[in-house]
């Protein structure tokens, strides 16, 4: 940041790291051949949402165009809310690419009308057999870790999380911060 920037209070603009998420689309191949995983079938993009009239026009247009994208591939995409008051926009399809584009879109249109600073998370749910395998996209990171439910209610699988991220390491931006490997309980994918 600039010295007139600070002085002003201009702050300049976060860069996008949406192309990143794209990461998960070439190492789909990695995650189930070498890793024994298999898509879930589900995804989502969880943000803050915001009271203001453009907040909601943008949520009459993604709705808008949301249904256009059901329509043409399949899908099927939800809206929802969680019990921490984040909206979310799910999307179950068989098809993986296609999860992964309709996140994309639904990230960048959020983007485009200046909402990207409410992105939070994009997460794709995969299964280790019978145990669920969440990989989470940070917005602000630009990053993926996962997530791996234990046994019991609210515990995770940390030695799992460990082994899957060492081993996509070259195939995804995964994040090196362990602390910042947040468990998304109850998310709707």
């Amino acid at each position: 940041m600039r010295i007139l920037d600070i002085l002003l209070g201009r702050t300049r603009p976060v860069p996008s790291r949406l192309d990143s998420l794209f990461a998960i689309s070439t190492a789909y191949l990695t995650l189930t051949a070498d890793l024994g995983l298999a898509s879930g079938g589900s995804a989502g993009v969880c943000f803050r949402p915001i009271d203001s009239a453009r907040f909601e026009a943008l949520g009459a247009d993604l709705q808008g165009i949301l249904k256009i994208s059901g329509e043409e591939t399949g899908a099927a995409i939800r809206t929802a809310t969680d019990s921490y008051g984040f909206q979310w926009v799910t999307v179950e399809s068989s098809d993986f690419q296609e999860l992964v584009s309709t996140i994309h879109l639904v990230s960048l249109t959020l983007e485009e009308r200046g909402f990207g600073d409410r992105l939070l998370a994009a997460v794709f749910r995969f299964l280790d057999g019978e145990r669920p395998v969440y990989w989470v996209y940070s917005y602000k990171r630009g990053n993926f870790y996962p997530f791996a439910p234990g046994g019991a209610p609210g515990q995770r699988d940390n030695a799992r999380e460990l082994r899957l991220a060492a081993a996509m390491g070259r195939e995804l931006p995964v994040e090196r911060e362990i602390e910042r490997w947040y468990p998304l309980w109850g998310a709707p994918v």
